[in-house]
């Protein structure tokens, strides 16, 4: 894959300082607030064009453009053929959760430099096959936690006083006032499974309204407050009222509540889904609300799920859709966790800043497939310098190579690192005339490890 190579720009602008979000590494904003940064350019006058999917944040289409990108949004995702279709056009794409990036996409976006996931996961994306093909995948791992705890807790609340279901008779035109089964929150065991960013936020917000806190974890993982981590899965759902799962899509983790699990559960209790939709066993879920094992259940996520507003919830897309929905305090939602206006914005502030870091300057801190490389900003005193990208196949001999076509110039800073087969090489040159570029380029492209080179100046 080959990527535009830039002519060096006269006019450039001031970036404002902020702070690094990695204090190992050197990071191009840190600077003292009169140093004035030298924006970088892809080595081509190509402006770069960026594909935003699924209505991601107006802020971030306003970020990307405020840099002077070329930005398409669009409100739907798209499918893995209208990708093949439109995407060798773009150099970046933005998604969130419904579009899915393949091995065959990526093999047709010929310009296609990085990708951003405008959410928590990034398992609609090939990861192996985008760092393979020199593609960066960057996402938001925080931004909407505290919006997902949030949700929780008013599920918790809203499943304990059967709430939608009173509200929706009543809506019917029914009166129907009553108190049998339904608890307070307080006293009652809530069981975490996944204590990272939201499990923990989820604890301290539990503990505010009195409820005990116990939670399990693939690690072992320092407790807030007055919370409690046990020793296994089963251990957890024998002792919690409430369960509520907060883990990654994982070849370990689907179906991970099935007919097993949720006959150790305690008869009566609820469970909780705002993480990913395969981690539930929905069929064997139905048979446990029928059976009045379970008292009641909320579900955000799903094996399946549409791929537009509007769009219909249906067996077609799950066979056992029109069954889970008639059953009795059972709390559906079209995949709303991390959806409130301040998440949104948040991710959309992240996502964006990782990716302009990336394709202004060369930085892959954060991204999770890729080794995290980076180098402190170039200054606008610095006018004959270039940036060297290097993305290659981490293999002995490699960096001989690029450091003997680069041996001719002033190597002011160089960094590499490698994460599994690929590596990373960030490097500054001095006194670099445009003349010389289009031979520094080719050298380094046609090292036999190159998998993509970029030059930025």
């Amino acid at each position: 894959m080959s990527s535009p190579i830039a002519i060096p720009s006269s006019a450039h602008r001031v970036v404002p300082s902020s702070p690094s979000s990695s204090p190992h590494m050197h990071s191009p904003h840190m600077h003292s607030p009169q140093m004035k940064v030298k924006v970088l350019h892809p080595v081509e006058n190509v402006d770069l064009r960026l594909l935003l999917l699924e209505n991601i944040s107006q802020d971030a289409v306003a970020a990307f453009r405020a840099q002077g990108f070329h930005v398409d949004h669009h409100a739907k995702s798209m499918s893995e053929d209208e990708l093949v279709q439109v995407l060798p056009a773009y150099h970046a794409i933005g998604i969130r959760s419904k579009t899915k990036i393949t091995a065959r996409v990526l093999k047709a976006a010929s310009k296609l430099l990085v990708i951003g996931c405008f959410c928590i996961g990034t398992n609609q994306v090939d990861l192996p096959a985008a760092a393979q093909a020199g593609v960066p995948v960057f996402n938001s791992p925080f931004s909407n936690s505290r919006s997902v705890a949030e949700l929780v807790m008013g599920e918790l609340v809203a499943l304990s006083r059967q709430l939608f279901d009173r509200a929706y008779e009543l809506r019917q035109g029914v009166w129907n006032k009553q108190s049998k089964g339904c608890w307070e929150v307080r006293g009652k065991t809530l069981g975490i499974v996944g204590y990272g960013h939201i499990g923990a936020q989820l604890s301290v917000l539990a503990e505010a309204f009195g409820i005990r806190v116990i939670f399990y974890d693939v690690l072992n993982i320092m407790a807030l407050g007055s919370a409690r981590q046990v020793e296994s899965l089963d251990a957890l759902l024998a002792e919690a009222d409430f369960v509520t799962l907060h883990v990654p899509e994982l070849p370990e983790t689907i179906n991970m509540i099935s007919q097993q699990q949720l006959a150790i559960m305690k008869k009566g209790a609820y469970l909780i889904n705002n993480s990913r939709g395969k981690v539930v066993d929905i069929p064997a879920l139905i048979d446990a609300l029928k059976s009045k094992r379970l008292a009641g259940a909320a579900i955000d996520v799903f094996p399946s799920e549409p791929g537009a507003n509007g769009a219909p919830f249906d067996d077609q897309l799950n066979g056992w859709a029109s069954t889970l929905r008639a059953l009795p305090n059972v709390i559906l939602t079209p995949h709303i966790g991390g959806s409130t206006e301040e998440a949104q914005r948040l991710i959309g502030e992240e996502v964006a800043q990782a990716l302009t870091r990336y394709l202004d300057y060369g930085s892959t801190v954060g991204a999770v497939n890729f080794p995290e490389v980076d180098l402190r900003a170039l200054t606008q005193e610095q006018g004959d310098h270039i940036r060297v990208c290097h993305v290659h196949k981490n293999q002995p001999g490699a960096l001989k190579q690029v450091n003997d076509a680069l041996s001719p110039y002033n190597v002011e800073k160089q960094f590499s690192d490698s994460k599994g087969e690929v590596a990373y090489l960030m490097a500054d040159i001095a006194d670099v005339s445009t003349e010389e570029i289009s031979k520094l380029r080719e050298l380094i492209s046609n090292t036999r490890a190159n998998i993509l080179t970029r030059f930025l100046a």
